[in-house]
């Protein structure tokens, strides 16, 4: 198997004492996107600044295209790119001059790096706004300009650390589009976020850390799999029905249906797929109870998310990275 990530009982703890990772596997196919999740200070952070060499572990080992972070830093270097929470862009610099330095610090020449600096900002739609001083830009433009920075050189390897924070929906959406080009190319990118829908929809590979350890590892649909099967939600017309629609499905269920009482509403487990919908419509027509609302519902990434760490999905980004 062609791997772009590799990393075998990573480690680390700071001076302060505190273990930032314990025991981090991962293997990331080369052309692939591994999400890599969990809740503030779980480690994810620290993870990624070990396989960018921006930090050293303590112990294990990692690979990143073909080359240890720790024996071969300069050649992983030339092999990576690297976003991070926020747009690190020269805000007084046009698009177009920020993309044009980065490329001759990065010994292209002037006239290869005037180039790439069209081509990128052609390919992340900024080429509109290339003469434009970044401070005039948008978040999510912003954004675009840092991503197409990271690919001056075009790099195998992508390190996507949180890039979607503070974005409006659009421009996030925007900039998931960016990521399945990149990857259609063959670019392999390691993603973190707290943005579980992003995880759904680009990830090929999840892993879940908490406290510092790898708690979970597979496909989306492999981790949804694993929290439950799917279930099916109804609201009664009139709450006081809710009593009456539960004593009704009871015989037709293996399980008890959770019951939200005050507003009428039930979740049930489902064991038989459409044999189990078809007779809990019966027997609540039998029962004459009235259903306003009936969705089947499939586990999500929250679910995983609240499953495995206890707790529920974040709304968005954390304010920092979660290193100490």
């Amino acid at each position: 198997m062609d791997l772009a990530i590799r990393a075998e009982g990573l480690h680390k703890r700071y001076r302060s004492g505190v273990q930032a990772i314990a025991a981090i596997d991962l293997s990331v196919r080369a052309g692939t996107v591994l999400g890599l999740l969990g809740p503030n200070g779980a480690g994810k952070t620290t993870t990624v600044q070990i396989l960018t060499t921006l930090v050293e572990p303590d112990g294990g080992r990692a690979e990143v295209a073909g080359f240890d972070v720790a024996r071969r830093p300069d050649e992983v270097r030339r092999r990576i790119g690297l976003a991070g929470q926020y747009a690190a862009v020269d805000e007084v610099l046009t698009g177009r001059e920020n993309l044009v330095l980065l490329g001759c610090l990065l010994h292209l020449g002037r006239r290869r790096a005037r180039a790439r600096a069209d081509e990128l900002l052609e390919r992340f739609g900024l080429s509109d706004v290339g003469h434009r001083p970044a401070r005039s830009y948008s978040g999510g433009m912003r954004r675009r300009l840092d991503l197409a920075s990271c690919l001056i050189t075009a790099p195998p390897v992508l390190f996507l650390d949180e890039p979607t924070t503070g974005l409006d929906p659009v421009s996030r959406i925007a900039l998931w589009g960016v990521v399945r080009e990149l990857v259609a190319d063959g670019v392999t990118v390691l993603l973190t976020t707290q943005y579980l829908e992003e995880a759904d929809q680009l990830a090929d590979q999840i892993v879940v850390v908490d406290s510092g350890r790898v708690i979970a590892d597979g496909t989306p649909d492999e981790l949804k799999r694993k929290v439950g099967r799917e279930r099916l939600e109804l609201t009664v017309a009139r709450p006081a029905d809710a009593g009456a629609a539960l004593a009704a499905l009871r015989p037709v269920l293996a399980a008890e249906p959770a019951l939200d009482e005050a507003g009428g509403r039930l979740a049930i487990q489902l064991d038989d797929g459409l044999g189990g919908i078809a007779d809990v419509a019966a027997a609540l027509r039998d029962a004459g109870v009235e259903v306003a609302d009936f969705a089947l519902r499939r586990p999500t990434l929250d679910d995983v998310f609240a499953h495995l760490t206890g707790g529920p999905g974040e709304p968005g980004p954390p304010p920092g990275p979660d290193r100490p």
